[in-house]
């Protein structure tokens, strides 16, 4: 059994209501174990007999089951909980700085990675730390900023949309605890 964690995109913004209760009975009816959800900003861990090479087949199952279930386009970046777990010790800056976000994008693929870090580094903002990771980029801007420096607004392009979701690293650590 792999741990999974499913990071929705989109829901309980825009008119896109999902409640926690209803998103673990969805996804208890695909047949996942000890599924939890984390929060209202669709955080989803649980247990499925699947390798990481089954990653695609796993986000097509979720994203079609949402999209008939709640009735949105849905979007989801699929992470094993290993993964997860190398993106929160991985955080490279100062995740205690009160004067910052302490963020990381989830990528679907490494070109979409590699097309944020190539993003930040021609935006040369001194107000946006962006750093890649393994399937990540890490982000901390300045708190109360995090729709308005040149880095979010490359990241709100319609080109990410279907392709990233951002967490803050203290629900990150969250989904972590909330394990067995």
């Amino acid at each position: 059994m792999t741990t999974w964690v499913a990071l929705l995109r989109g829901v309980n913004v825009g008119g896109v209501t999902v409640r926690s209760a209803e998103l673990a009975a969805l996804f208890r009816d695909l047949g996942f174990d000890r599924v939890t959800t984390v929060l209202a900003s669709g955080n989803v861990r649980f247990e499925a007999d699947a390798a990481a090479s089954a990653r695609a087949d796993l986000t097509e199952t979720i994203e079609r089951a949402l999209g008939e279930r709640f009735d949105y386009e849905a979007w989801i970046v699929l992470v094993t909980m290993r993964e997860l777990d190398a993106a929160i010790a991985g955080f490279p800056f100062d995740a205690d700085d009160a004067g910052r976000q302490p963020y990381v994008v989830f990528c679907r693929d490494r070109a979409v990675r590699d097309a944020l870090a190539h993003t930040a580094e021609e935006l040369e903002s001194p107000d946006d730390l962006v750093q890649p990771g393994f399937g990540v980029v890490y982000w901390s801007p300045p708190k109360g900023r995090s729709v308005d420096t040149p880095f979010a607004k490359a990241l709100a392009r319609s080109s990410y949309t279907g392709t990233t979701t951002t967490r803050n690293l203290r629900t990150l650590a969250k989904i972590a605890a909330a394990g067995p």
